[in-house]
């Protein structure tokens, strides 16, 4: 299989770094809202960036609650950001393969920069598309990435770990594939849009790295 290119998500996908969103989000959101949300309530409000999230939120004060959240989440990510064991090994594989690499990403600019501080994870990509406070710009952030490589989008793929993942790879274009190995992602839920293969672990992406990836011409 030739691949030019390879697009990641981030949370839930190359980091795991969705429990230090939801920490950083419940300390800020306890300062300025009476309500006490779960990691799901958390969860279903993903597609703006925290900037949008927050504004939606706490209006009347969202940037004191933005400042407030991203010092927790600068906090909360030197306690326990890591990488999902094997993601440097399959970064590498790819990149031995000259598959050139970036990340696709919700996050707002501040919060993915502190992401690839504190995973080390910036010196794999080629280029870094990080969301906007009114969401739905991941198809955008793709077609951008393919326009920067010159790249057919069927030799490209975006990896994810949420079924909008699957869905915003099908809009750009590219080959969608399924990341199931965070204890929040549902493979069922994944394979229910037909990606083209869904992995429930880091290790099985790797072994489809092997047998499927071909090397490019340097």
């Amino acid at each position: 299989m030739k691949l030019a290119g390879v697009i990641f998500d981030l949370d839930g996908t190359l980091g795991d770094t969705l429990p230090v969103c939801f920490a950083a989000f419940r300390r800020a959101l306890r300062k300025f809202s009476d309500r006490r949300y779960t990691d799901d309530e958390i969860a279903a409000l993903f597609g703006p960036s925290e900037e949008g999230i927050i504004q939606q939120l706490v209006p009347d004060h969202w940037q004191a609650c933005l400042d407030t959240y991203l010092a927790a989440y600068e906090e909360e990510s030197a306690r326990r950001a890591r990488l999902f064991p094997g993601i440097e090994t399959a970064l590498r594989l790819l990149s031995e393969r000259g598959v050139v690499l970036a990340i696709v990403t919700g996050k707002g600019a501040h919060s993915a920069a502190i992401s690839l501080r504190h995973l080390n994870l910036a010196k794999h990509f080629d280029v870094v598309e990080t969301g906007s406070p009114e969401g739905g710009v991941k198809p955008g952030s793709i077609r951008k990435i393919l326009g920067k490589w010159g790249a057919p989008p069927h030799e490209v793929a975006y990896v994810g770990d949420a079924p909008s993942d699957i869905e915003a790879a099908r809009e750009a274009g590219v080959i969608p594939l399924g990341a199931a190995w965070d204890a929040t992602s549902s493979a069922e839920s994944l394979n229910a849009l037909c990606p083209l293969d869904t992995f429930r672990s880091v290790e099985r992406f790797i072994t489809w790295i092997e047998e499927n990836v071909e090397s490019n011409p340097r």
